[in-house]
């Protein structure tokens, strides 16, 4: 049922553009990455570059057609699938257990993986049966998976050309899921930021998300989560239609990259000892619903218990924190995001970027406002977006020119939905401020409000050498906090040998532990919600504040328990967390909201 890479680790989805060609540059390789596919016209740039890169006849998906969306998505994959294909034969139309393209994609497995042995067999072997060990070798090669990523909030209802409602399966995400699973791809699509019901039932329509006759799944299904709970829910309600989750992605709430889904002060290691003791029951308690529903639907059922996978993603920056995570918490795989954005072997970063990247300070990464879902966005504050989003503001002419609408949600002054990052909305914010209707602080965090569908493509086509639509140049970067204990560019070998303990690159010195930067991560949010809500609160907020606190308080006794019963990483990385840790403690204590008086 599952496709069989050979890494313990994945590439996850980073912003529109920064991995939207990945799976080409990495897949062939054996590594798993994660392609966004909100945007149809990115999809459709790219499409473009990549035929001509391939010599490949490229015939323009035009809006004017009825399904143009799910089509382009559809197109794009179709395309990603050929040339990975293309790549992986040539990889393994290998003569001889020396060849180069054989080597290289050796030298990236882990140091333990069963493939080298075989080789080593091979290359001592008579040249007479030589062959039969390298027939074996190239059914031991595989690809990674090429796997999607939708955002359910991202799921703005379209118009025809007359301004007429489209039927609710013309949807951004539906459309997009539509896309996906007309597509050739053996992957899995990712639901990532909550439960979309109408997008989660709509997968009932695709027969390659239910077993077939073999008892396998074409398309999987991955749920992005923060908690058991979360995950729970969600699995339920997809078991009931009888869809199978293959694997929970849990991702921490603050140290990751893009959006930032911060969790009530419940920290990581206490959430993955959750999913690590309750894996058993989740596995079963989903099967039973999922195969009771598959039976009442009369479609072909598992001939046995499928695989559930548990991963986590969000902050891992050295080789220590990536085994623990996997040995300690009984992990399938981990994801590594926002340093590859260092690697041009595997992400799609302009040049530009890539410099203002490697000169940013760590006070330079924050977390803003910039996202139209007004959910909070890990952003830098030295990327040519924020640039440009600043020099809008100085020429009074704050907002971004609206094209592609992905993100048009508000309906505070018009009838059909508007975007807060668009011109047309900061202008009218701008005049309620003119006018005392607003505050300044409000007005500040509308004007924060930044052009991600622009932003966030653009990357890509620049660093392939094109030219994005209107000369909107301006990039937007989403890099997780870890990616400021990064410096220098890296090689994809560079890169996979950190992760697997082959080599150790050179990371900042001051870097904490991934739980360590997590928990400080949540201390500094849970300040700054204290801050908003100013120096008093009512006693709802006061509880809110307290609660999180508390949650606080249990994770970092938590990790205080857990590095003195197992060796965590290595004895100063031990004793500096013990450090950290102490003063953490010791500044949550000092947390006292004062309780606003009745009147």
């Amino acid at each position: 049922m599952m496709i069989s890479s050979p890494h313990s680790f994945h590439i996850p989805v980073m912003g529109l553009g920064y991995t939207v060609d990945t799976p080409i540059k990495v897949a062939p390789w054996g590594i798993s990455s994660v392609v966004s596919i909100m945007d149809d016209h990115l999809l459709e740039e790219m499409r473009k570059i990549y035929s001509k890169k391939s010599e490949v006849t490229f015939t323009p998906i035009s809006e004017k057609l009825p399904d143009y969306r799910a089509e382009r998505i559809k197109a794009y994959l179709n395309l990603i699938q050929d040339l990975v294909e293309s790549k992986l034969e040539k990889i393994k139309s290998f003569e001889s257990p020396e060849d180069v393209s054989l080597q290289k994609y050796l030298e990236l497995l882990p140091s333990d993986h069963p493939l080298h042995g075989l080789v080593e067999i091979a290359l001592r072997s008579d040249p007479n049966e030589q062959h039969q060990y390298l027939d074996e070798i190239r059914a031991q090669i595989q690809p990674g998976s090429i796997d999607v990523n939708i955002m359910t909030k991202v799921d703005k209802l379209n118009y025809d050309e007359n301004g007429i409602n489209l039927p609710r399966e013309y949807s951004d995400a539906l459309s997009a899921l539509r896309g996906f699973a007309n597509s050739r791809l053996a992957g899995a699509v990712i639901f990532s930021a909550g439960m979309n019901p109408a997008l989660f039932a709509y997968a009932e329509q695709f027969e390659d998300f239910f077993p077939d006759n073999t008892g396998t799944v074409k398309k999987r299904i991955i749920l992005k989560v923060s908690d058991y709970r979360s995950a729970l829910i969600q699995g339920k309600f997809l078991a009931k239609k009888g869809l199978w989750v293959s694997e929970f992605r849990i991702e921490s709430g603050l140290n990751c990259g893009g959006h930032a889904f911060a969790t009530d002060g419940f920290l990581i290691g206490p959430i993955l000892e959750e999913f690590k003791g309750n894996k058993k029951d989740l596995r079963s308690t989903l099967f039973e619903i999922c195969q009771q529903a598959i039976l009442e639907k009369g479609k072909n059922q598992f001939h046995q218990t499928p695989p559930l996978n548990i991963t986590y993603q969000g902050g891992i920056g050295t080789h220590e924190e990536d085994q623990f995570l996997r040995t300690y918490y009984q992990l399938d795989g981990t994801g590594w995001g926002s340093p590859f954005l260092l690697v041009p072997e595997a992400t799609s970063v302009d040049e530009d970027t890539l410099q203002r990247i490697i000169k940013a300070k760590k006070s330079d990464y924050f977390l803003s406002h910039a996202s139209p879902l007004g959910v909070p966005f890990n952003n830098l504050r030295t990327s040519s977006g924020e640039d440009q989003r600043k020099r809008r503001i100085e020429n009074n002419r704050p907002g971004s020119p609206c094209y592609k609408k992905f993100l048009t949600f508000s309906t505070e002054f018009t009838e059909k939905p508007i975007c807060t990052a668009s011109r047309q909305y900061q202008n009218l914010k701008t005049k309620l401020f003119q006018n005392g209707a607003i505050s300044k602080a409000d007005l500040e965090e509308t004007l924060a409000k930044d052009c991600l569908c622009e932003g966030l493509s653009a990357p890509a086509i620049l660093a392939n050498g094109g030219q994005p639509k209107r000369n909107l140049n301006a990039v937007t970067i989403c890099p997780g906090p870890n990616l400021a204990y990064f410096k220098g560019f890296f090689s994809l070998k560079e890169m996979v040998g950190h992760i697997y303990g082959k080599i150790r690159l050179q990371l900042d010195q001051d870097r904490p532990h991934v739980f360590v930067k997590e928990l400080q991560l949540y201390i500094d949010y849970l300040k700054n919600e204290w801050e908003k809500l100013g120096p008093e609160v009512n006693a709802k907020q006061a509880g809110y504040l307290e609660k999180f606190k508390t949650n606080l308080q249990k994770g970092t006794e938590y990790y205080q328990s857990l590095i003195d019963q197992f060796q965590v990483d290595t004895e100063e990385v031990i004793q500096n967390m013990k450090e950290q840790l102490y003063e953490a403690l010791s500044q949550l204590e000092k947390f006292q909201p004062a309780l606003m008086e009745s009147k």
